[in-house]
């Protein structure tokens, strides 16, 4: 019971610190916000803030492993009969009608302040490429190839570019202001020729 409140207590400092973080970068800019502002705001100590985060940028992007693992969790779960990318496109679209940030759905705001910080871009540039290499493990493994085999290594670039483009996509129509419906919409249509155009050459790879 102690475990579980100490735990808890955590999480809560955790998301306390979060979210003063967030107001900040929002208000003031990621650059222009030091840790030592987060630490005050939150009304705790600064090695405390790196305690719990390790990098600034993890705060504002702090939900990275669940980021990386997204495609390759899609290729673990696949249906008897489906394949990886029939996979993908399922869980994409099940993403989009849930207007799932991890895909892109961040709001104006969160979007801009991305869009306007070089470390946060490159930051997410890293956990798009972190994301691919993971989806090229699953693959491996679900074919029962080497993680080196070339195959499984275009498979897992080419499918990682599309869903690495349609997130780039989500977030040019939400700075452009486009309401987040319309986005979906817009995004959900062009995710379907996407993937349309990976049928020929990956519609029977990696069938469960």
């Amino acid at each position: 019971m102690e475990l579980g409140l100490r735990e808890a207590k955590k999480q809560e400092t955790r998301q306390l610190i979060s979210d003063h973080a967030t107001r900040l970068f929002l208000e003031q800019g990621f650059e222009e916000t030091t840790i030592a502002q987060v630490a005050t705001a939150a009304r705790v100590a600064k090695k405390t803030v790196t305690n719990y985060f390790a990098r600034k940028e993890d705060l504002v992007l702090d939900h990275q492993d669940e980021f990386v693992a997204t495609l390759a969790d899609a290729v673990k779960s696949r249906e008897p009969g489906e394949s990886a990318l029939a996979a993908l496109r399922r869980a994409f679209e099940a993403a989009v009608a849930a207007k799932d940030p991890v895909i892109g759905f961040a709001g104006l705001e969160f979007s801009r302040m991305i869009a306007e910080s070089p470390t946060l871009s490159a930051c997410l540039r890293g956990l798009h490429q972190r994301r691919e290499r993971a989806l090229a493990e699953a693959l491996a493994d679900a074919v029962g190839s080497p993680r080196t085999d070339i195959t499984v290594r275009t498979a897992a670039a080419v499918l990682g570019a599309v869903h690495h483009s349609l997130f780039q996509r989500i977030e040019e129509l939400t700075l452009a202001g486009r309401p987040v419906d319309e986005v979906a919409e817009t995004v959900a249509a062009e995710a379907a020729r996407a993937f349309d155009l990976l049928e020929p050459s990956l519609g029977s790879y990696a069938v469960a």
